[in-house]
């Protein structure tokens, strides 16, 4: 029975042409849309764990509160200590101290006097130490684009933008001007050691990027920091994991009376990103419901105009004695042969589509020149496992329901009026 229905449709174009065709555009645009929304949004969670939330964060209960300030008047303090005791108690995680910090970069001239300067945010990680992690996770050697990276506490790294601007080249000396930790005015002297383009426009606007040792002797910060930032293994954030982490160390070390005891948060419960996690989690879902929607419409539209050409097919059929439900029954393997054929060549287009973007990326540097968001200029796609299969979810549902509804008009059909439709 398969083979010969797949024979009809095979030779029949104008049977199955149409269906197939918006069965491959639907399974498409879902396995397409599917790896775009993976990549892209799960980009901006990637880069915004390496460089502001981490998949979980300590910080102190006050430092908490206001953690938008940078008040590091705030901070974190005997923070070897604390590391010794998370790297104890969590082996498997990876944690690192970091300071925030804002001021201004002041280039001075051949005289000592001041050149140009302007605002800039910096943060300061452990780039001297390889155990950290820092330098592959913040991409520093890639995203090198004159000189070098630090390799002394009193070097540090400017945004390309920014140098240019101010018109300072690597091994030159820069000011920053600051306030410690106990709120005294801050100036202490870093050597360019190169400059930077990390493809964030938040970040490439106008940042410094110092190592932590320099900025705690800059800032009055010995053995403090202003948060300590905490990876999982693997790639993925998975946020029962990090949880149920934040939930075991609140339970052993933060006490809600004493504003200076250290909580740990989770990347989701950090700069709105809950929605974003969730809208990741829905939008798989979303995208084959729209498409099972919109599909099974126009394959309905397809079905009735089927049935209303192959009316004459349909009474032949039941004159020779087929029952209304064989005929129907046929009809709905008809469908699904459609949808399986249609899901096939709609993933592998979608599927190849979005491997090549995910190697090669699309640029959207110029649609973001005024964003803050913490989101890399190129986007790219991230095939993964479901990527493979989701498409076939609509593609068969919506080809079996449209022809389901089509195909009622079957049982319409009155035997005793065949004949005098056949002399027509």
């Amino acid at each position: 029975m398969i083979r010969f229905l797949l024979k009809g449709l095979l030779r029949d174009r104008s049977r199955s042409l149409f269906p197939i065709l918006t069965v491959t555009a639907g399974v498409m645009a879902t396995s397409l849309g599917h790896s775009w929304f993976n990549g892209a949004l799960g980009g901006m969670i990637t880069t915004t764990a390496n460089f502001q939330t981490g998949y979980v964060k300590v910080m102190s209960r006050a430092y908490a509160e206001l953690s938008d300030e940078m008040p590091n008047d705030l901070a974190l303090v005997e923070v070897e200590a604390l590391l010794d005791e998370l790297e104890n108690a969590y082996p498997e995680w990876q944690f690192t101290p970091r300071i925030h910090f804002g001021g201004l970069l002041d280039i001075p001239d051949e005289h000592g006097e001041t050149r140009s300067q302007a605002p800039t945010m910096g943060f300061a990680v452990d780039l001297l130490n390889p155990d950290a992690g820092e330098l592959k996770r913040l991409k520093i050697n890639e995203s090198i684009v004159r000189g070098r990276a630090p390799q002394q506490p009193n070097e540090i790294l400017v945004a390309d933008e920014l140098a240019r601007k101010l018109e300072v080249e690597p091994g030159q000396v820069a000011t920053i001007i600051s306030s410690t930790m106990n709120g005294s005015m801050a100036f202490f002297n870093f050597t360019v050691s190169g400059t930077v383009n990390f493809g964030i426009l938040a970040l490439d606007r106008g940042s410094i990027i110092a190592d932590i040792r320099g900025a705690r002797r800059a800032l009055d910060m010995e053995d403090a920091a202003g948060e300590i930032v905490g990876f999982m293994p693997g790639d993925n954030y998975r946020d029962e994991t990090a949880q149920a982490l934040a939930d075991d160390f609140n339970a052993r070390y933060s006490y809600t009376e004493d504003q200076f005891s250290p909580t740990m948060v989770t990347l989701a419960d950090q700069n709105g990103n809950r929605w974003i996690l969730d809208m990741v989690g829905a939008m798989g879902s979303i995208l084959v419901t729209i498409f099972i929607i919109v599909m099974s419409l126009v394959l309905w539209n397809s079905g009735l105009m089927g049935s209303l050409r192959r009316y004459g097919e349909i009474g032949v059929r039941l004159a020779i004695g087929e029952s209304h439900g064989q005929i129907y029954r046929a009809m709905l393997l008809e469908s699904v042969l459609i949808g399986i054929m249609g899901s096939i060549i709609g993933t592998a287009i979608g599927v190849s589509l979005g491997l090549w973007i995910q190697s090669h990326g699309i640029d959207i540097g110029s649609m973001m020149k005024e964003s803050s968001i913490m989101m890399d200029n190129v986007i790219r796609t991230k095939v993964t496992t479901t990527t493979w299969y989701i498409g076939f979810i609509p593609g068969l549902l919506a080809t079996f329901i449209g022809t389901a509804f089509a195909g009622i008009g079957i049982y319409r059909r009155q035997t005793a009026s065949l004949f005098k439709e056949l002399e027509v």
